[in-house]
């Protein structure tokens, strides 16, 4: 239904709304330029245009060692990452089954290396055992000789022998 070609409604409004969309459209679309080249002469002394200079960057070679170490280690960090968040999601779920599953490795592991530990200071130990025989007497002397120096700075030699 074309409400600009109907007999029931306002004709004085549609005949209106048709003319001013063909005043329009009858009016030449206008076209902006899209770019301009000046062609007057720079002045010779004074402010002068700019120039435009070719753009030769390098990239020093520490700065890409840098940047490719960097990509590096950010991949390293998120494949831990992730490796970490598939170990916590298997632990997520908590059961005293999971906890032993997960710790047994661990005690097995002490476990042999307090065996091993244990079997290398046996094989170290001393085999010799010496056997004495007959009275044993302990004797000991103390002789103490104590100085004192000085009143109010006093100091006090104790030699013992």
């Amino acid at each position: 239904m074309d409400p600009l070609h109907t007999q029931h409604g306002m004709p004085e409004a549609a005949a209106e709304a048709r003319r001013l969309i063909d005043a329009w459209a009858a009016k030449p679309v206008p076209h902006h330029p899209t770019s301009f080249r000046d062609e007057t002469e720079p002045p010779a002394f004074g402010t002068t245009p700019p120039v435009k200079q070719e753009d030769r960057r390098i990239v020093p070679a520490w700065a890409a060692g840098i940047a490719v170490a960097s990509i590096g280690v950010g991949a390293g960090i998120t494949g831990i990452g992730c490796g970490a968040w598939l170990v916590l999601q298997g632990l997520a779920s908590v059961t005293l089954n999971s906890v032993l599953m997960v710790t047994l490795p661990f005690a097995g592991l002490a476990m042999a290396a307090t065996a091993i530990g244990g079997a290398i200071s046996k094989a170290r130990a001393a085999v010799t055992k010496n056997v004495f025989e007959g009275p044993v007497t302990h004797h000991t002397e103390i002789h103490n000789n104590s100085t004192t120096r000085g009143a109010f700075f006093a100091r006090t030699r104790n030699e013992i022998r």
